[in-house]
């Protein structure tokens, strides 16, 4: 299958899992069929999905970190000792570990092709992380103090674990 051909094979098969998406058309334009496939990425539910969706899933989001280009950790160099300053796409690099700030309910961004990192984690991770953190979430009971953290694989990200943690809520001064 190539790139395009996934793509559109997992724009309708997320469109046909929600009844209120029927009337929705897949645009011809690559640029909107992949904000569209994110869109429904960043909404879709934690739920089970069938293994050749995830298949095609997976195939699709490792080409496009491919395509993007991953930057490898040991080709770092620290400002100091174990200390490295790096600027670029967060799900794009190799590593043991990233740090994801995440919300409350630890389930993701559901704002379609919101800039937030929580969002780009998720949608370059796959869905099966939303419902790894839904498992998790379901255990725990409660949502996910501030300060607290809890580590997911990465799934479709070439880091190997995602720490999530939620940050400090700070109102006023």
């Amino acid at each position: 299958m190539t790139q395009t051909e996934r793509r559109f094979y997992l724009i309708k098969r997320l469109l046909e899992e929600q009844p209120s998406y029927t009337g929705i058309k897949i645009p011809v334009d690559q640029m909107e069929q992949k904000k569209l496939l994110r869109s429904l990425f960043n909404v879709r539910p934690p739920r089970p999905a069938s293994r050749e969706l995830l298949e095609v899933q997976d195939a699709y989001l490792q080409e496009e970190t491919r395509r993007k280009g991953i930057t490898d950790f040991t080709d770092l160099r620290p400002i100091r000792k174990g200390l490295y300053l790096w600027r670029g796409d967060i799900t794009t690099l190799r590593c043991a570990a990233i740090v994801n700030a995440a919300n409350s309910q630890m389930l993701g961004c559901f704002v379609p092709c919101h800039g937030c990192i929580d969002n780009a984690i998720h949608t370059f991770a796959g869905i099966q992380l939303r419902a790894a953190c839904a498992e998790i979430m379901r255990r725990q009971r409660h949502e996910e103090d501030p300060g607290e953290a809890k580590i997911t694989p990465a799934f479709n990200l070439p880091c190997r674990a995602i720490l999530h943690t939620v940050g400090p809520i700070i109102h006023g001064r």
